[in-house]
């Protein structure tokens, strides 16, 4: 399976609207559609995963085009960067 990145998605983008989008270029194996923790509002992106040969089809079909008036943004998905986040405190550096 590879995983899409689906970007500027609009907010009332459904789950149904994306699988119908995709699933034209091959079988969806899922949809992942992100919402904001403490709001449950949606983010504007979301991930799909499709075979290889799907997922590359779908990638040059769908890229640019219009979805309720925003142009998508859809490219392979980078595997997620670990920023060390958490808040901690910063050590302190002696001069």
């Amino acid at each position: 399976m590879k995983k899409i990145y689906v970007g500027n998605l609009p907010f009332s983008a459904t789950e149904e609207e994306v699988r119908a989008l995709f699933g034209a270029h091959g079988e969806i194996e899922s949809v992942h559609l992100i919402t904001d923790r403490e709001t449950g509002r949606p983010r504007g992106f979301g991930f799909v995963e499709m075979s290889p040969e799907a997922a590359d089809a779908a990638i040059q079909a769908i890229n640019g085009q219009d979805m309720d008036g925003r142009s998508l943004n859809v490219n392979e998905a980078k595997p997620r960067r670990d920023n060390g986040g958490g808040g901690g405190s910063r050590s302190r550096q002696s001069w």
